[in-house]
């Protein structure tokens, strides 16, 4: 959903039903900057290849890692949209852009040309396997 949509959310407190109208904002430009810096630092001697991610820790110590923007030339352009929350990456739970990029780097070094990232989106929660490049 794009900034400025009105949304209609049901919650629970106290036992009783309630529904919420909210607006939709962005995402503040220097956290989006932030994250992005995240994403493009790599470990000294490891080439990880540009997956195209933006990612920011889940908010409220939330599970997983938030995708914040997809660069439509990246090399998972196509399996993801903002919003998606990367849990695990081959099997392995993340909480930080630095744990995706990590797992990323360790299977490259392992000879892997995809890694499996189990993630949540609007329509449920699925596996995706994502390509690396050659090894």
């Amino acid at each position: 959903m794009t900034p400025g949509t009105s949304i209609k959310l049901g919650i629970v407190r106290g036992g009783k039903e309630d529904t919420l109208t909210l607006t939709l904002g962005e995402l503040p430009k220097e956290r989006q900057a932030r994250a992005s810096s995240e994403e493009r630092t790599a470990p000294p001697g490891v080439d990880v290849p540009k997956l195209g991610l933006s990612l920011a820790p889940a908010r409220n110590g939330g599970e997983g890692v938030v995708v914040t923007q997809v660069d439509p030339n990246g090399t998972a352009s196509d399996q993801f949209q903002s919003g998606d929350v990367i849990l695990d990456v081959n099997g392995k739970a993340v909480s930080s852009p630095a744990d995706v990029r990590k797992a990323v780097s360790d299977a490259q070094s392992d000879g892997k040309r995809s890694v499996l990232m189990r993630v949540k989106s609007n329509q449920g929660t699925r596996f995706v396997a994502v390509a690396i490049g050659n090894a």
